[in-house]
């Protein structure tokens, strides 16, 4: 890709871009969010419409006015937020467009016999029937990994492939990227986590602000050159954490079930304190948070909030008790898509500034811009429509609209998914001063570095049940993944102490 340029109102999005992939790499691309990553990528996906520059294949210049365009010259895109049909089967998805049989009739059987093989070759234990909508966030990232793979692309791009899966599946689909580019497939690797660079890239090229500012052969660099790249300045004080003692419990829950996923969960949160819940994939910790918030209908168990006793059968219950949750998935639960960050900082306090059928523009606005401030969110204007934001501020809109219900207890679930290093340490940062003024914390994470060096205590959750909780002393890599896959080692040590 030579001289790639794209703009969008208020936004010059790519200026001047190159970027080079090689039969058989692969190959990653940093940046912030904003930094215009994922335009890129569109582009190259005849998503977006470049104004200018030059893409070639095999040495020969192509027009990719079109996604099909893009598959018919062997690429394919695995994005960030997945984009399957959820009333649909896997196989429906897998081969939707393309369908076995006549024009008149779909061979299904056919076309669940064909899934499934695919799904079985690459060892994903899914049935190729089962509803999309019934399937966990890390299946369904798997199955977008096997549909981007059966068009049989020899480009593949892979955006944030690891934000929703376990270690397990980590290794697994490392080792399936690993195989195709033997087949020669080249591999465009888009993450912010920087550990997983030296495990599986070969090369690697940084965005800031639009722009490529460097490329690197990745067993040449170092984590903090790539930062320093991405951030333009030297990034101190990563996590930032004051970490204070509180005797005072403001949330205590006890024998929470669901009937499903949460089989019997007990914890307390005290003033002031982050706490972290940990576990593989499928523990049931974003399950347990929804039951506390009444977003599961018939759950069960005993909550008190400041020592009373409190009833919460829907989010409304919630609120009116101090408890917001900024949910795990922002395109699935949590964002207007269509709407503008101003709508969507403020959609939960509307009586805030709308009284007796009269709308306060300008409280409205105060609010948003408030929490724009707060959270360093990066937007042209409070009317810009908040799909044309990048990840990580899209995210910031989300926390910023529940700290704008002022809650006393903050549930954060997966709150740095999918956001780059300089927007994580914003974010801790936040938190830090958030629990420092007196405000209360859980925080729902799969990066096992952000749960051990932002939590106060740890619970760990394997199974739909606590199975330890650590103070922020103890709590190491390997004392929650004992916990988490509940060796017997594990075991023995909780029933001891």
């Amino acid at each position: 890709m030579k001289g790639v340029n794209k703009s969008f109102p208020g936004v010059k999005a790519l200026s001047d871009v190159n970027f080079e992939l090689k039969a058989g790499e692969i190959h990653a691309l940093l940046g912030e969010n904003g930094a215009g990553k994922s335009t890129l990528i569109k582009v190259l996906g005849g998503i977006y419409i470049a104004e200018a520059g030059e893409i070639y294949i095999n040495g020969q210049k192509v027009n990719i006015d079109g996604v099909l365009a893009a598959r018919e010259a062997g690429i394919s895109i695995v994005h960030q937020e997945l984009v399957l049909v959820p009333y649909m089967t896997v196989a429906e998805n897998i081969f939707l467009g393309r369908e076995p049989g006549t024009k008149w009739n779909v061979d299904r059987h056919k076309m669940s016999e064909d899934a499934q093989k695919l799904l079985d070759a690459y060892d994903m234990h899914i049935d190729a029937d089962s509803l999309v909508e019934h399937l966990t966030i890390a299946q369904r990232q798997m199955v977008e990994i096997v549909k981007a793979i059966s068009f049989d692309a020899k480009i593949l791009v892979l955006d944030e492939p690891t934000s929703s899966i376990s270690d397990k599946e980590i290794n697994f689909l490392f080792e399936t990227m690993r195989n195709l580019t033997k087949q020669g497939v080249g591999i465009i690797y888009i993450s912010h986590k920087m550990s997983e660079l030296a495990e599986i890239c070969d090369r690697v090229t940084v965005m800031r602000d639009g722009f490529t500012v460097g490329t690197r052969v990745v067993k040449e660099t170092t984590t903090d050159e790539l930062i320093a790249l991405m951030v333009g300045r030297e990034l101190t004080n990563y996590y930032t954490r004051d970490f204070t003692e509180s005797d005072e419990v403001v949330l205590k829950c006890e024998h929470i079930s669901d009937g499903k996923m949460v089989k019997d969960v007990s914890f307390e949160l005290r003033k002031g304190e982050i706490v972290g819940f940990a576990g593989l994939v499928g523990a049931g910790r974003s399950e347990t948070m929804k039951a506390v918030f009444g977003l599961t209908p018939g759950s069960k168990g005993e909550i008190e909030v400041k020592g009373r006793r409190v009833e919460i059968n829907s989010p409304i219950d919630a609120l009116k008790n101090g408890i917001a949750l900024v949910p795990e998935s922002r395109k699935d639960e949590g964002l207007y898509g269509v709407q503008s960050v101003r709508f969507n900082s403020t959609i939960e306090v509307l009586d805030e500034f709308i009284k007796n059928l009269r709308v306060d523009h300008a409280r409205e606005e105060e609010i948003t811009q408030t929490y724009i401030d707060k959270m360093a969110t990066k937007t042209p204007s409070q009317e810009q429509q908040i799909s044309n934001l990048s990840g990580g501020n899209q995210q910031k809109v989300m926390i910023g609209r529940w700290l704008a219900t002022n809650p006393e207890i903050l549930i954060l679930d997966e709150p740095t998914r999918g956001v780059d290093v300089g927007a994580k340490a914003e974010i801790y940062s936040i938190m830090n001063e958030l629990a420092k003024s007196g405000m209360s914390i859980i925080m729902i994470s799969s990066e096992l570095p952000e749960i051990i060096n932002m939590s106060d205590r740890v619970y760990v959750m394997y199974e739909g049940n606590v199975t330890g909780c650590l103070n922020h002393v103890d709590v190491t890599q390997e004392s929650i993944m004992q916990r988490a896959a509940l060796s017997a080692d594990a075991q023995t040590n909780d029933k001891e102490s």
